[in-house]
């Protein structure tokens, strides 16, 4: 197992990696709506967090060696089931042809009170 980290990515705020890398294949750990290099800078907009996170999981993705093209299976966490049209939308635009396996699980509430927050399994590239 490799453990993966990149800047373009949140650094994890625990005790745990940004993904791991494991027998041709990438898991991206839950990745919060929080800007690269700027951790305290909040964005309020959900279709704005929506786009970070995703943006968030695709550098690391990237950095494995994968990419969003290899998405295999997608859990996303919304603060409200309202939210889930915008998701989709900002999802969708972000995957383009791409329809990787999702689940979308609204909850009651998220860490540091953010509205979305998504993790994914992936293939490496060229495996």
């Amino acid at each position: 197992m490799n453990s993966v980290s990149t800047d373009g990515a949140p650094a994890a705020r625990g005790h745990y990696s940004q993904a791991v890398v494991h027998g041709g294949l990438v898991y991206v750990a839950g990745q919060l709506p929080v800007v690269p290099g700027d951790p305290e800078r909040r964005i309020a907009d959900f279709g704005e967090q929506a786009a970070q996170v995703i943006d968030n999981v695709i550098a690391i993705l990237e950095a494995a060696g994968s990419g969003a093209d290899r998405i295999l299976k997608a859990t996303v966490y919304i603060a409200d089931a309202s939210h889930w049209p915008a998701f989709n939308a900002v999802y969708a635009r972000k995957l383009g042809d791409h329809r990787p396996a999702r689940t979308v699980v609204p909850v009651a509430q998220l860490h540091y009170g953010y509205l979305v927050e998504m993790d994914a399994i992936a293939a490496l590239r060229g495996s």
